[in-house]
């Protein structure tokens, strides 16, 4: 393959952790057969490792409660394709026609649009709550947003465009003092920085596999607090009490439905592992500091601007930046045919954060660091981008905003 810097991760790490490969390709060779339809040896093995993921999963997002020596149902750890699949059932299994939604400016396609369809399609209603001029949010206008008739807060934990990490525990203490639900979205958080649902009074938490993990494309789950009230909004096989009419309504079951991706799954178990062999910390540290690095280079490239903060206390390893006379997609295209680093450009699936930082319609060039990108890679990607710059062309009315 030829060599690429592959500076994407915020879409999906890559590459996975070998253990990874060898879990889906061994385990699929060996045990890939369809769990819970079958009575079998090799069903109940397939079934075994779906049941102890869950309870890994269960225990890695709910660290303080097994520390104290409580209970977590495992059950209620649920899988999905992805975290898109994740938060509409989360919301549309708690928001109904009449009832309010608070979310936020910082999200993703995956909660705008599926709210925008509950308030279009079943007459809800929704707040969008703007974060300050670099990206972060203050709890106390979340709380400001809440009604009587709020069913649930939606928050990003961390922006895919430009890294900002919320502040999940005050926003999880506004809720319980309001008596809201609160949903949050770790699709870039997940496998990066530690995340406890009871510290943080979080009801339900959406995740993807395929991200910080390094599972497969295709996974994913929501880990549904013991108390949480959400309604089932899929129907169908499930391989038990199949005389049943009506979809059963305990969990897991509530929120799956059809034949589980057993290849990806025995894949996030590895990439779950890994992450534990490796340590957490020492993964995000790693990350930072090439962030650190691609930061501050990008800083000193006159013609480039960076959007968001530049605060690296509450990051994940992702930036966005764009050039002085260039569209966001000519960089990224320059970048990849020229120099072999590879981006994200455009809007990001995010287009909200875009109009916030004024960097529509275009969008801007983003970075995102994973655990196998070196010091080397970042030193050459910050030459690249010097090479760009310094051969911008004539103005042509820039695009302008509040970068920093």
């Amino acid at each position: 393959m030829e060599e690429i810097i592959y500076l994407d991760n915020a879409a999906t790490s890559f590459p996975k952790p070998e253990p990874v490969h060898d879990a889906v390709h061994d385990f699929y060779r060996r045990c890939g057969v369809n769990p819970g339809r079958t009575g079998c040896d090799l069903g109940l093995q397939a079934e075994e490792m779906i049941h102890g993921t869950r309870k890994r999963l269960t225990a890695f997002f709910n660290r303080s409660l097994i520390e104290a020596g409580k209970t977590k149902d495992p059950n209620r750890l649920v899988f999905t394709l992805n975290a898109t699949m994740s938060l509409n059932l989360i919301i549309n299994g708690t928001v109904e026609r009449g009832d309010h939604i608070v979310t936020t400016k910082v999200e993703h396609n995956s909660v705008i649009r599926p709210v925008h369809h509950r308030v279009r399609d079943f007459g809800a209603e929704a707040d969008f709550v703007a974060p300050d001029d670099e990206g972060y949010l203050d709890p106390e206008e979340i709380r400001k947003a809440i009604r009587k008739n709020t069913k649930l807060v939606m928050v990003n934990h961390a922006s895919n465009v430009t890294g900002v990490v919320q502040d999940l525990k005050a926003i999880g203490a506004v809720c319980r003092e309001e008596g809201v639900p609160l949903a949050v979205d770790t699709a870039q958080t997940a496998g990066v920085l530690p995340i406890d649902m009871a510290e943080c009074n979080i009801s339900f938490l959406a995740f993807t596999g395929h991200k910080g993990l390094f599972a497969p494309t295709g996974t994913g789950g929501i880990c549904v607090a013991d108390d949480a009230e959400i309604k089932g909004t899929i129907y169908g096989g499930t391989g038990v009490r199949s005389a049943d009419l009506y979809h059963l309504t305990e969990f897991p079951y509530r929120l799956e439905a059809g034949t589980q991706n057993l290849a990806g799954i025995a894949g996030l178990s590895a990439g779950l592992g890994w992450i534990e062999e490796k340590g957490l910390d020492n993964i995000y540290s790693h990350e930072i500091e090439l962030l650190t690095m691609l930061q501050e280079g990008f800083a000193e490239i006159q013609g480039v601007t960076l959007w968001g903060t530049r605060n690296l206390q509450r990051r994940v390893a992702t930036l966005s930046m764009t050039v002085e006379n260039y569209d966001a997609a000519d960089v990224g295209t320059i970048l990849d045919v020229e120099f072999g680093v590879q981006t994200r450009t455009g809007l990001h699936c995010a287009p909200l954060i875009h109009e916030h930082h004024g960097t529509t319609p275009r969008g801007t060039v983003r970075f995102s660091v994973g655990p196998f990108n070196t010091k080397n890679e970042i030193e050459t990607t910050i030459k690249a981008v010097a090479t760009i710059a310094a051969d911008r062309p004539v103005p042509t009315g820039a695009a302008t905003g509040r970068g920093s």
